[in-house]
């Protein structure tokens, strides 16, 4: 029996998002045509790969094992299908692009239908995405951390102002009054006892701050995790609670009144956002019609 890479493709779309409902909707397959592809390379391979738990897959260690070998020649191949695939009008560029789902909605997500070629957005870890940067799976990388890859070049373009903001709500005067006179033991003990918003993935900000301020770790959690820091500023617009993120995120609730700006921190944290970019590429113009719309932005 010759074996189908359909089932390979299958097969990661399981593994990744841990169902198979979920991976029929990814692959615009039926769930039976899933099943059936996972059967097949079962039977092929003579491994059970997952292990069927309630609503979920969970995969045995010959699977985990299986997909370390195939997902970075399954992510080629789809890379590949997606820049070589014919359009039924006209061939069109295709570019990727890898940044925090919070930059891309802030910027670019506005101006994409005006775009005259296709992007593809992928969301990850910065060191992730310097090493799809590297192996040509994406084109443009949007990031605070720059790399030690040869073969890429990293522009600054802008900054970004690590705050602490707080709902309009919020009554802020009396740490106001001990930060202006530095009482910052103090200080640190009142904002403890207020009620604060994080996310999941992004609580350096709060510890950096936090050492960079009061020069120890924040010994508390916040009280609400929520999916990105647009739900923060969301949640907070209009509202009670505090939160640290970077600046140019909330700029707009800011000068409606929405969010405050609390404070800068007596340490003030700016981290720089590069343009990250092979030194070789085919897609110089279309790269250059992205970062003209990160430069306009005025991060």
């Amino acid at each position: 029996m010759v074996i189908n890479l359909e089932w390979f493709r299958t097969f990661k779309a399981i593994y990744e998002t841990g169902s198979l409902t979920a991976a029929a909707q990814v692959l615009y397959i039926s769930q039976p045509g899933v099943s059936l592809h996972l059967n097949s390379l079962e039977a092929h391979t003579g491994y059970k790969l997952f292990d069927r738990a309630a609503r979920k897959m969970v995969p045995t260690e010959r699977g985990k094992v299986m997909y370390n070998y195939i997902v970075e020649p399954i992510n080629k191949l789809e890379v590949a299908e997606q820049q070589f695939q014919k359009s039924s009008k006209t061939d069109k560029a295709t570019i990727s692009i890898g940044m925090c789902f919070e930059t891309f909605q802030f910027t670019l997500e506005p101006h994409l239908a005006t775009l005259p070629f296709n992007v593809i957005i992928k969301f990850g870890d910065y060191p992730d995405m310097q090493q799809d940067l590297d192996k040509g799976l994406l084109d443009l990388i949007i990031t605070p951390q720059k790399g030690i890859q040869a073969n890429l070049d990293y522009r600054p373009f802008s900054k970004e102002r690590i705050v602490l903001i707080g709902g309009a709500k919020s009554n802020t005067e009396a740490l106001s009054d001990l930060l202006e006179n530095k009482a910052f033991g103090e200080a640190e003990a009142w904002l403890k006892q207020q009620v604060w918003y994080s996310t999941a993935a992004d609580m350096d900000n709060l510890k950096k701050f936090w050492h960079q301020n009061f020069f120890k770790h924040p010994d508390f959690k916040p009280n609400y995790i929520v999916p990105n820091i647009c739900s923060i500023v969301r949640c907070l617009s209009d509202g009670v609670g505090f939160s640290i993120i970077p600046d140019f995120l909330c700029r707009d609730e800011i000068e409606a009144g929405k969010v405050k700006l609390v404070w800068a921190g007596q340490n003030v944290i700016e981290n720089t956002l590069y343009f990250g970019t092979r030194k070789k590429t085919i897609y110089a113009h279309e790269i250059s019609r992205i970062q003209q719309i990160f430069e306009t932005q005025n991060l």
